[in-house]
């Protein structure tokens, strides 16, 4: 089945950066585009970032443009979400996601704190 496991989180002062990762299995990978959400404290969840199955273009929420680039590595099966400039509105989990055959799969998210 599918899965994605994501990891990197953790606590970052503002200014600072993160990179995120998220692994997938249980799917054909390089077929599919991929993107990072967020549930930030009290808001439901966000789209963050997205990149097409073989890379070649990808978007961002307007939050986040400038400060946070997508990538991915299809030979591991991986994606990433290298954050810049972080605020402390980034904080909050961060999932990635796979829609695969028209169903939406999310990881089970890593936390971000950005805080002095």
């Amino acid at each position: 089945q599918v899965q994605l496991v994501e990891s990197g989180g953790g606590l970052a002062q503002p200014g600072g950066s993160l990179t995120l990762s998220c692994l997938g299995s249980g799917f054909p990978f390089s077929s599919y585009a991929m993107a990072w959400h967020r549930q930030t404290p009290g808001k439901e969840r966000e789209f963050v970032a997205r990149i097409t199955a073989i890379g070649g273009w990808d978007s961002y929420a307007d939050s986040v443009k400038d400060r946070f680039t997508i990538s991915r590595d299809n030979a591991k099966n991986m994606v990433y979400l290298q954050m810049t400039d972080l605020k402390p509105n980034d904080t909050g989990v961060y999932y990635c996601e796979a829609n695969v055959a028209r169903l939406h799969y999310f990881g089970q998210g890593t936390q971000v704190t950005v805080s002095s």
